[in-house]
């Protein structure tokens, strides 16, 4: 029988490396959260004030014009893109880019739920489609930051400024992680379970003036869900952006999500990147002295810094458990095995509420999770 690895003296302190819902930043305690509007009504003063507040925290952050809306809607991220997708699409011939699962996820809906024959440009995981072969009299749907894949865009350059169509960007683990081209981006959708560690469940909608422009002059062939409605009588539904959000949100989320946006700002939007930039050369140094590790993102300048998909030589399935689940069993590292759809794999989360010093201490817990699966 082959002999059991020693485990490694220290362990990360706070052993979330999930790639969401994601580690809650740091001091964060539950008695902490503000609680006036608990019990409250979503509609009540303090209710639609504490909405407002989010909403006005988030702009800070993101450094938004005035020219862009932010709304908070129900379904996640998933409801938001989807909301998106259901109210703007089919005005103009669509681009979809798929690289990972969720890319592949806006695919199937624009091709089988709203039957746009959409011109499709994929790639396979690990790599990206060619930028430069999209075609911007087209609707463009993306993903900024692929979470199952680890492979970002680069930038926004390739985004053309003289675009016909719309850009819709997928930015749910690329918002608050990287200094986002706001001038490029017509629509953006992210989850504040990602990058601000706050709860599942509701999604953020930012529309730019093109998109706003688009809703108010174009009506979809298809009908529309109550909570995918963003316009009345011919005109945006401007409450949406102000608090008055679609359905009942969680208002204990959205203290959580108050309690996260607050530390950001203590940080500043330069100081919530340079966690996650951080948190990526910590994790790339662990990389660069294992053979047996690698990433699967070979470009480094399309690499994510925020969910890191990892290769693990002659690893399947099996292994990948046997890794993740041993790391659990010891406390060691939460959730690090690669998304189900991608190639067998880990995924570490890099944002800005994991502390480097725990993703250093990872490190040697690899060592000896690739080693017990070994040892079988």
């Amino acid at each position: 029988m082959t002999e059991l690895p020693l485990a490694p003296a220290t362990k990360p302190a706070r052993p979330f490396f999930s790639s969401g819902p994601c580690a809650k930043p740091p001091g964060w305690a539950p008695e902490n959260l503000a609680t006036e509007s608990l019990g409250r009504s979503h509609r009540s003063k303090i209710g639609k004030a504490r909405l407002q507040y989010c909403i006005d925290l988030m702009r800070e952050l993101l450094a938004l014009p005035d020219t862009h809306r932010i709304g908070i809607v129900p379904g996640s991220d998933t409801g938001a893109f989807e909301m998106a997708m259901w109210t703007m699409l089919g005005a103009r011939p669509v681009t979809t880019l798929a690289w990972e699962s969720f890319g592949e996820g806006w695919v199937t809906d624009a091709v089988k739920q709203l039957k746009l024959d959409p011109t499709v440009l994929r790639a396979d995981y690990g790599q990206l489609p060619d930028l430069g072969a999209v075609d911007w009299s087209t609707d463009v749907l993306f993903t900024w930051n692929g979470t199952t894949s680890g492979v970002r865009v680069p930038n926004g350059d390739w985004i053309a400024d003289t675009r016909e169509g719309l850009s819709f960007a997928d930015a749910t683990s690329a918002v608050f992680a990287y200094d986002l081209p706001w001038d490029k981006i017509d629509v953006a959708t992210f989850s504040w379970q990602k990058v601000l560690g706050g709860e599942g469940g509701h999604g953020v909608l930012i529309l730019g003036p093109r998109a706003v422009e688009r809703l108010e002059s174009y009506t979809p062939a298809w009908p529309l869900p109550k909570v995918f409605r963003l316009v009345s009588k011919g005109k945006l539904a401007e409450g949406i952006f102000r608090g008055e959000t679609i359905n009942t949100p969680s208002m204990l989320a959205v203290e959580d999500c108050i309690a996260s946006l607050e530390w950001a700002k203590s940080l500043g939007a330069g100081g919530l990147i340079a966690r996650s930039d951080a948190n990526a050369a910590a994790l790339d140094k662990i990389v660069a002295e294992r053979d047996w590790l690698g990433h699967l993102a070979a470009d480094e300048a399309s690499r994510s810094k925020t969910s890191v998909c990892l290769t693990v030589a002659g690893a399947d399935e099996g292994f990948i458990k046997t890794m993740a689940g041993a790391l659990e069993k010891v406390g060691a590292a939460y959730d690090v095995a690669g998304y189900r759809d991608a190639p067998p794999g880990l995924r570490i989360w890099c944002g800005a509420t994991v502390d480097t010093a725990d993703i250093e201490a990872l490190g040697p817990w690899l060592d000896w999770a690739y080693a017990t699966a070994k040892a079988g």
